[in-house]
């Protein structure tokens, strides 16, 4: 390393990755920060070089690099960042010890760990500390992949898991095992370790007289209110229960309170629907919610909450592994924080493709002509925003778009319906719609014809099957 990129660097300046110290005096400070670099990105520390910049250097002995060691070794878990000397001239030296980003996060100097802001050091709280350590020790250490304890198979909604299984098969994500007994389809899909039921397989089908009192946290809680505060409730449930059937729930209620707009189109006999918000836009919401949240704190719960100008979707925890709610919304890699209970959506044809939801949360939004969905991180909890259009002259924008586009949006609705409810009628899915019983029957001859829809068994006690 020459003089030369000493100093370019100096005339940089202090950065969250670059810091300046004047002398190896300062060693104590130089080591906290080599540790809040480490629980960053990695940095370099510059020991001879003034804070405003100038390179003064400073006489570098055996002992000299000794001392730096010795207060390295303070750091813990044990790191080896890389020293070197630059020969500046008049026989001084600047020193550069460089450290990448740690892969034993979090790392503590003198039994405080640190963090990188900006060009400063802040020490980190006991929540980020145990944030931090969760999300290191979380490929094979996790809430979901324990043993549930006193749990058995029978204690499972086991119709459910066979369910599971057929609608894998159907869609080419599970070979078929040559057998539907559930405790064999629990172990195929990983939930069943050494003869234990993993806490993953309570959470997606367990039964809901049975999560009590261990499993508090399998709730759902879903509210309407009136105006655009919480204060008066219209409408206030909780429902108890797997996974799957909070996931249907969850739309159902959506669905039975979503404002539904209709106009006229010259020359159309037929009304068009806009519904208030994009009912694949809030399905993938819903289905992220279930999948990523914190189900290790006891008493937390899913939310959805509804008011005149948007909707809510709340799961407990937080963003992990640096996340940012900017970053969701760009391609990014996908890191479920509870990959079990991910890959079983996943293989039940729920969610596509892990790393991908958000974009299509935004895509799906735009598409429908509303506002792009909001993420905002509160206390304790990650928040999805849908906001309505913001007048009824937006609204009025849409008239000109094409009728494919605008009955893509009533059968997109549905598809969500009979997600949600798969045994609805056709005059039930009509009164939903908002439109006849003829009206409804020609959508659901067009989406059976599209293979979009499927109907399994006779007219009385079949089902609606949704295939895509």
């Amino acid at each position: 390393m020459s003089p030369d990129q000493i100093t370019t660097w100096a005339a940089a300046g202090e950065s969250e990755i670059l810091e300046f110290k004047r002398s190896t005096g300062q060693r104590r400070e130089a080591a906290r920060t080599l540790c809040a670099m480490l629980n960053h990105r990695g940095g370099r520390l510059l020991f001879g070089v003034e804070p405003d910049g100038r390179m003064a250097g400073q006489q570098v002995s055996e002992r000299t690099l000794e001392e730096i060691a010795q207060e390295l070794r303070e750091i813990d878990p044990p790191v080896f960042p890389s020293v070197e000397r630059v020969d500046v001239g008049g026989g001084r030296e600047v020193l550069v010890v460089s450290v990448s980003a740690g892969h034993s996060q979090p790392y503590a100097y003198r039994g405080q760990a640190w963090r990188r802001v900006g060009a400063t050091n802040q020490s980190m709280s006991r929540d980020e500390y145990n944030r931090v350590l969760l999300e290191r020790l979380h490929a094979d250490v996790r809430w979901e992949n324990q043993a549930a304890t006193g749990w058995s198979v029978k204690d499972l909604d086991q119709e459910e898991v066979r369910r599971t299984l057929d609608e894998g098969i159907r869609i080419g994500r599970i070979e078929d095992p040559g057998t539907r007994e559930p405790e064999a389809i629990l172990r195929g899909l990983g939930l069943l370790e050494d003869g234990s039921l993993l806490r993953a397989a309570v959470v997606l089908f367990g039964r809901g007289d049975r999560l009590l009192p261990d499993f508090t946290q399998c709730l759902l809680r879903v509210a309407r209110f009136r105006g655009t505060e919480k204060g008066e409730f219209l409408d206030n449930r909780q429902f108890r229960s797997h996974a799957f059937e909070l996931f249907r729930q969850a739309q159902r209620f959506i669905l039975d309170h979503m404002p539904i707009a209709g106009r006229f189109e010259p020359g159309r006999m037929e009304r068009i629907d806009e519904p208030a918000y994009s009912p694949l836009a809030f399905r993938e919401a819903i289905a992220n919610a279930i999948c990523h949240r914190d189900y290790a704190t006891g008493g937390s719960s899913i939310g959805v909450a509804m008011y005149d100008d948007r909707l809510e979707v709340t799961s407990s925890g937080t963003l992990h592994f640096g996340f940012t709610p900017e970053a969701l919304f760009e391609p990014h890699e996908s890191r479920p924080w509870n990959p079990l209970i991910a890959s079983v959506f996943y293989r039940r044809g729920i969610i596509e493709t892990w790393g991908q939801g958000t974009i299509k949360m935004a895509r799906w939004a735009e598409e429908a002509s509303l506002p792009k969905p909001e993420i905002l991180e509160i206390p304790g909890a990650v928040v999805v925003r849908f906001r309505r259009r913001a007048t009824e002259e937006a609204l009025q924008k849409t008239t000109g778009k094409t009728t494919g586009k605008t009955t893509g949006k009533t059968h997109d609705a549905v598809l969500a319906l009979l997600a949600a409810e798969p045994s609805l009628t056709i005059p039930e899915i009509a009164q939903r719609i908002g439109k006849g019983s003829r009206a409804t029957e020609r959508i659901i001859r067009t989406l059976r014809e599209a293979a979009k829809l499927e109907r399994i068994g006779p007219a009385k006690g079949g089902y609606w099957k949704v295939l895509e």
